[in-house]
């Protein structure tokens, strides 16, 4: 059997497929931009997820490199919710009537969404409400935070507005570590965040922490896990530390993202924190999510995100339908970042999709099997055949063989009905992930030119 770690297992971090580096402008439509109503024309939208985009942060952390600016000068907020307003108003126009419209699971995100102020976090939930229709006090309603905007009046709106999870952003409870990840805080705020967001009984509470941070052991990781245990958090998410162009660490020239010893360190303290919150009654999800054993289900039982649609509202959110993947441009150096944004909210007609990727039938496939696979309860083997009419191992033969050989599979879960990843598959979910791309976005991501 080939040993995994001749395997990089931290090569990208898949979180959706295709990636956005492959998206490029749609202007080969017979009118040019393929209108919205088109594309949603025939598509079901009776579970949809609906996404609000908030690209604006106090401050941008080192490992960043997600579309956000730093502080919003000149009542840029303001105009960006008045372009989220244009935006959400065209788009359910483009939905129509002819077919029901509802929304099983809505998020806020960014940047931070808790950077608008009390008032204007009323008015984004009108936005979703009274221009999209969402019924936010009945399905899951996600938002994400920081520990300097998690105030008790931001708080009080995002709950009685029916907020059933909120998650922050806290990395290390360890003020040296912070900092090497270039990320002011003090724990002590990060603590009284926690107490706030406690205090305002919003049902889930999800704190992200990261591993593979400059200085951190394994006795400095355990202790932020002992930390956010000990707000009995419903889930947490582990992420590993990458080192990205154009981010705050790249720029200081960090050359541990090509250090191979760097890649075993953070496996060994991914299999710690793995084993440490396994042992503490928590579930693995993923190879990044852990819930708690006794926590609410956040997932609307009507949602499945590699079949259902998703609505993208603002320049950094991104909508799916089942040919279409768009969004608008996408850039991490602060420059270009402020350029879209400024363009966004100069814009007047959203009527039409900006940049994007068609998904064809063997890109269908791969991210079904993409979407399923890097989950811990894997792919239903009848379900993948009732939509495709194949069996995965017919369609990614190659693949599958090697992720068998690389002991990236669990033998045993085929019995089940499923495809499944073993622990030491989840643990590489960095590198399997990739390996499912195509050829054709492969070669688009390479071609594209970061900014």
């Amino acid at each position: 059997m080939t040993s995994p770690h001749t395997v990089r297992p931290y090569q990208s971090y898949v979180y959706a497929y295709p990636h956005k580096t492959a998206y490029r402008p749609l202007t080969g439509h017979p009118v040019g931009r393929p209108a919205l109503r088109e594309l949603w024309a025939g598509e079901r939208k009776d579970a949809l997820s609906l996404y609000l985009h908030i690209p604006f942060c106090e401050v941008r952390c080192g490992f960043c490199n997600l579309f956000t600016r730093i502080g919003a000068p000149d009542e840029l907020t303001t105009r960006y919710l008045d372009a989220l307003d244009r935006q959400a108003t065209a788009v359910r126009e483009a939905l129509g009537d002819d077919e029901p419209v509802r929304f099983a699971a809505t998020a806020f995100g960014g940047g931070t969404p808790t950077f608008l102020t009390a008032a204007e976090l009323e008015r984004l939930c009108d936005i979703a409400e009274k221009r999209m229709g969402a019924d936010l006090r009945s399905v899951p309603l996600s938002v994400e935070t920081s520990p300097s905007t998690a105030t008790t009046d931001r708080l009080a709106v995002l709950a009685d507005r029916g907020t059933t999870r909120i998650s922050i952003g806290v990395q290390s409870f360890v003020d040296a570590e912070a900092r090497a990840a270039v990320r002011p805080q003090r724990r002590a705020d990060v603590e009284a965040a926690l107490g706030r967001i406690r205090d305002a009984r919003i049902p889930v509470l999800n704190i992200d922490l990261i591993y593979g941070i400059d200085g951190q052991t394994e006795i400095s990781w355990r202790s932020s896990l002992d930390a956010a245990l000990a707000w009995l958090p419903e889930e947490l998410y582990l992420y590993p530390l990458y080192v990205r162009p154009l981010t705050g660490l790249g720029r200081l020239g960090a050359e541990a993202a090509a250090d191979a010893a760097w890649d075993n360190e953070r496996l060994r303290l991914y299999r710690a924190g793995r084993d440490h919150l396994l042992a503490h009654g928590y579930e693995q999800v993923s190879m990044r999510m852990f819930r708690r054993a006794d926590a609410p289900q956040q997932g609307p039982a009507d949602y499945a995100c590699q079949t259902d649609g998703m609505i993208g509202l603002g320049c950094g959110a991104r909508s799916y339908t089942s040919r279409l993947h768009y969004s608008f441009d996408y850039a991490v150096e602060m420059r270009e970042v402020r350029a879209i944004i400024d363009s966004y909210t100069a814009t007047e007609d959203f009527s039409r999709a900006e940049v994007g990727r068609y998904v064809d039938g063997d890109e269908a496939r791969r991210r079904h099997l993409l979407q399923s696979l890097l989950q811990a309860d894997g792919l239903q083997l009848a379900e993948y055949r009732e939509r495709f009419g194949t069996a995965p191992g017919d369609d990614f033969p190659g693949e599958l063989d090697r992720f068998e050989a690389r002991g990236w599979l669990d033998g045993s879960a085929v019995a089940s009905g499923l495809l499944r990843l073993s622990p030491e598959g989840l643990a590489h979910s960095d590198a399997l992930g990739p390996e499912l791309f195509s050829p054709a976005v492969r070669a688009a991501m390479a071609a594209y030119e970061p900014k």
